[in-house]
C-alpha cells in the first residue's frame, strides 16, 4: 500500500480488481443481469441461490440501476450499425406505444413526504426494423415525443443497412401519429399499411349489424375483399347498413368501421404485400412490447421514476439487440457501485 498522488492505492486491490465496500465487476454484472430481468427483491435471492451471495436488494436495486444509466448515455457507441455487403431490399419497420407506470416526486414540497408522489401512466414508444427474411429485429424504445419516436424508428432502420434503393414495410395500429411519423421519415421510400387483425376488429363489430344471421360468413367475406384490395366493396357493403332502421343496436358500428377505413386512405394494400411475402399485421412489433418493455417495466406493483425507466429501457434494448457483452469492457471499475 502507498500514498498516490490523489488517493491511497492498494496494490493487491488494484491487480485482484477487489476494492474494500464495493461490488466486483462480474458480480456486478451478474446483479445488473437478474436485475435486468426480474424484481429486485427475485434478483438477491437468484443471486444467492446460483452464487451464494447475499445482496440487499436496495443494493441491487442501485446496481442495476447505475448500469442502465450507464446504457442509456453509452447506447450509440454501444449499438454498432449493422453494414451488410448489400443494402437490404425490403426493411420490415414498425414503431408502437406501450403505457408504463411512473410515479413522480415533488422535491420542492416540505411537508408530509409521502404527499409528494403521484402516480401516471406514461407511453413508452418502441421501434423495430429488420431486413424481410431476417430472423431477429434491431430494437430501440424510448419515452419521448412522436418527432423522437419517428426519428428512432429511423435510426434502427438506419441501423440494419437502409439505404437510398430499400423500400421501407410498415405496418401498424390505426393511430395517426404512427403513419405520420412513417410517412415523414420515409416518404416515397415506404408503404405503410394498418394492421390486418385491427381493422378485421371493427368488421366485426360491424358484422352484427351488417348481416346479424350469417355475421361471421359476412365478416370473412368482407377480410377476402380486404386481401384483394377491393376495398370500395367494403365500403358499400358497410354503408348500406349505416342508416338502416332495423339494425338500430349496431349500426353505429358500422359507421365506425366504415369511418376508420375511409380515415385512412391507400393504407390497405394487402394484395401486394401478400404477393411479396410481407406482413400484415403488427404482431411483431406487439411482441417485441411484452418480451422489452413490459416483461421488466410493468409487472405488478412497480413504479418507476421517468428518469429511471429512460435507463431501464436502454438497458432492455442493449440486451435484445446482443450488445450486453460489448458494454462491459467499456466500464471502468472506479465507476463501480460501492
Amino acid at each position: 500500500m502507498f500514498i498516490g498522488a490523489d488517493r491511497l492505492v492498494r496494490l493487491f486491490s488494484e491487480s485482484a480488481g477487489v476494492y474494500c465496500r464495493s461490488y466486483s465487476m462480474p458480480l456486478q454484472r451478474v446483479i445488473t443481469d437478474f436485475g435486468s430481468d426480474v424484481s429486485f427483491q427475485d434478483a438477491t435471492a437468484k443471486i444467492k441461490e446460483h452464487y451464494g451471495v447475499d445482496v440487499p436488494a436496495s443494493m441491487a436495486r442501485l446496481v442495476t440501476e447505475k448500469h442502465a444509466e450507464s446504457m442509456l448515455k453509452s447506447i450509440d457507441s454501444l449499438q454498432v450499425p449493422n453494414k451488410p455487403l448489400h443494402a437490404p431490399k425490403q426493411i420490415i419497420a414498425e414503431t408502437d406505444g406501450s403505457m408504463v407506470p411512473i410515479v413522480n416526486i415533488n422535491n420542492e414540497f416540505e411537508g408530509d413526504k409521502r404527499k409528494t408522489r403521484s402516480t401516471a401512466w406514461c407511453e413508452a414508444r418502441l421501434a423495430l426494423a429488420r431486413p424481410k427474411g431476417a430472423a431477429t429485429s434491431r430494437v430501440s424504445a424510448i419515452i419521448g415525443t412522436t418527432d423522437e419516436a419517428g426519428a428512432q424508428l429511423l435510426r434502427v432502420a438506419d441501423a440494419v443497412g437502409r439505404d437510398k434503393c430499400s423500400h421501407i414495410h410498415g405496418v401498424g395500429d390505426g393511430a395517426p401519429w404512427i403513419y405520420d411519423q412513417f410517412d415523414k421519415q420515409f416518404g416515397n421510400s415506404g408503404e405503410f399499411l394498418i394492421d390486418f387483425y385491427h381493422v378485421s376488429e371493427y368488421l366485426a363489430k360491424a358484422a352484427l349489424c351488417c348481416d346479424p344471421s350469417h355475421s361471421t360468413t359476412w365478416f370473412h367475406e368482407q377480410q377476402r375483399l380486404l386481401k384483394e384490395n377491393k376495398i370500395d366493396s367494403v365500403l358499400a357493403n358497410l354503408e348500406s347498413h349505416i342508416n338502416s332502421p332495423d339494425q338500430k343496436e349496431h349500426a353505429c358500428d358500422a359507421a365506425k368501421c366504415h369511418q376508420y377505413i375511409t380515415n385512412r386512405p391507400n393504407q390497405f394494400n394487402y394484395k401486394n404485400a401478400l404477393e411479396q411475402d410481407l406482413p400484415i399485421g403488427s404482431g411483431e412489433i406487439e411482441s417485441a412490447h411484452r418480451s422489452v418493455i413490459q416483461k421488466r417495466l410493468k409487472m405488478p406493483g412497480g413504479w418507476w421514476l421517468k428518469e429511471i425507466a429512460a435507463a431501464m429501457l436502454a438497458l432492455r434494448t442493449v440486451r435484445a439487440n446482443g450488445f450486453w457483452n460489448a458494454y462491459w469492457p467499456k466500464y471502468s471499475y472506479r465507476e463501480a457501485v460501492g
